[in-house]
């Protein structure tokens, strides 16, 4: 989109306090504190990793600091020697890149399958048509001017929205209206602060209860887009509690986390 559109749009988030981690109650980056480790995630876990950091602290006592933001971003970030000791990504492939080139321990492991939902805020004149045939005819008519995703450039559900777009035959007509956020949590911020009538998100986010009060959602088709494929993996200086916190994620209960909260589980898991 025009930068400039894109500046604007920014200036009225930030105007009605809406801009960033903040809005929502979304959790903000932390930096580690009293020797805790620093576990950086994709954005499409904020409400659900906070939920079980903390069951993890109640049933071991030890406890880990959270840092979210777009999977490229955070890989680009340990490339460049930020002091993760475990990173959960959105995509895969950045694990893998990131394990061929020595920074890992291993290739780590897959803990959950992600998936893709139209997100419309209460008003919209969009409907929660997971089929996006509604959001074609809005096109036609005008109705949308404003539409979000993720950036495609380092965020994987952004990646997969322009995938879902172009199947959908939709993807050069919306691209003069798209507003790209840094990562899905934002994209999904700009879907239900008003600013956008509608975007792309992940199902996680459109089913946390912050956000679903203010919108409706609907899943779209699996088949549509790559397979969000999200993968685990222990940094080179990882301690013992990152270690144990990387297990964890793996537990029956972890997982369960996870698929109440709009995940898809690793075959094996369920």
């Amino acid at each position: 989109m025009p930068s400039l559109q894109r500046r604007r749009l920014l200036a009225l988030l930030s105007g009605a306090g809406l801009a960033g981690a903040g809005l929502l109650g979304l959790p903000r980056p932390a930096a580690a504190e009293g020797g805790r480790p620093l576990v950086a995630a994709a954005s499409d876990l904020q409400f659900v990793l906070p939920e079980l950091a903390a069951a993890f602290e109640a049933e071991t006592g030890a406890a880990v600091e959270l840092t979210f933001g777009s999977s490229g971003n955070i890989a680009r970030q340990i490339r460049q020697g930020a002091p993760y000791q475990l990173y959960l990504s959105a995509d895969e492939d950045y694990v893998l890149g990131l394990a061929r080139d020595g920074f890992t321990r291993g290739e780590g492991r897959l803990y959950a399958l992600g998936r893709l939902a139209l997100l419309v805020p209460a008003g919209s004149p969009l409907e929660a048509d997971g089929s996006l045939a509604d959001l074609a005819a809005a096109l036609r008519d005008g109705r949308v001017t404003r539409f979000a995703i993720a950036n495609p450039e380092h965020a994987p559900y952004g990646r997969r929205a322009e995938e879902a777009l172009r199947h959908a035959g939709l993807w050069q007509a919306i691209r003069p209206r798209l507003v790209l956020g840094e990562n899905v949590a934002q994209a999904a911020q700009f879907a239900v602060s008003g600013n956008a009538q509608g975007g792309l998100v992940a199902h996680s986010l459109a089913l946390a209860p912050r956000i679903a009060a203010r919108g409706e959602s609907a899943l779209v088709p699996a088949e549509w887009h790559s397979p969000l494929r999200q993968r685990m993996v222990l940094l080179k200086e990882a301690g013992a509690v990152a270690g144990r916190f990387h297990d964890y994620l793996s537990t029956p209960a972890a997982q369960a986390t996870l698929g109440r909260n709009g995940f898809v589980l690793p075959e094996g898991t369920r």
